[in-house]
């Protein structure tokens, strides 16, 4: 036996086993209500747990409200990513058949394109647009003012302002 005092970097991933134990089966129920599905229930269950384990657990005093505050963006972000992948296929089935895209593509693209909304998730839903139709279809800023109802100035404010945020989180991103 050793006297040698507990390891304090362990505390953090006890609390959280902690916190599994006791409100795991609460957490998958609270979203089951939500999401109408258990699979995907018990899915955004284990990855809120796993976000938990990623970031730094505060000192919680009210642990179903924290859960489910964490659970929320585990959600948003779990539907976020599922808008992105139906929009890239339904654009993908718009295709012509000239080439089939290999299931590896697939998943660097679907990859890509989630860095992209990551990158972009601050700004707001005009700046975002107009990025998006600029880099992705290729839109010029007339064509963006006139699909957005707003001036040619406003566009350009808006892809200065999210190439900034792009520049920014690559930055971030290296460190």
């Amino acid at each position: 036996m050793s006297n040698a005092p507990p390891n304090n970097a362990s505390a953090p991933h006890q609390a959280i086993g902690l916190l599994y134990q006791d409100h795991h089966g609460w957490l998958v129920g609270w979203l089951r209500r939500r999401l109408g599905c258990s699979h995907n229930a018990a899915d955004l269950a284990q990855d809120t747990f796993v976000r938990l384990i990623n970031g730094s657990l505060p000192e919680v005093r009210e642990p179903r409200h924290y859960l489910v505050t964490v659970a929320k963006r585990v959600m948003v972000d779990h539907f976020r990513r599922r808008a992105l992948e139906r929009a890239y296929l339904e654009a993908l089935a718009q295709q012509p058949q000239a080439e089939e895209v290999s299931p590896e593509v697939r998943l660097q693209i679907m990859e890509t394109l989630l860095a992209l909304d990551a990158m972009l998730l601050g700004l707001g839903h005009k700046p975002r647009q107009a990025f998006l139709m600029s880099q992705l279809l290729g839109m010029n800023y007339n064509e963006i003012a006139e699909r957005l109802g707003v001036s040619v100035s406003s566009v350009t404010k808006y892809i200065a302002k999210a190439t900034e945020q792009c520049l920014l989180f690559a930055l971030d991103a290296e460190h």
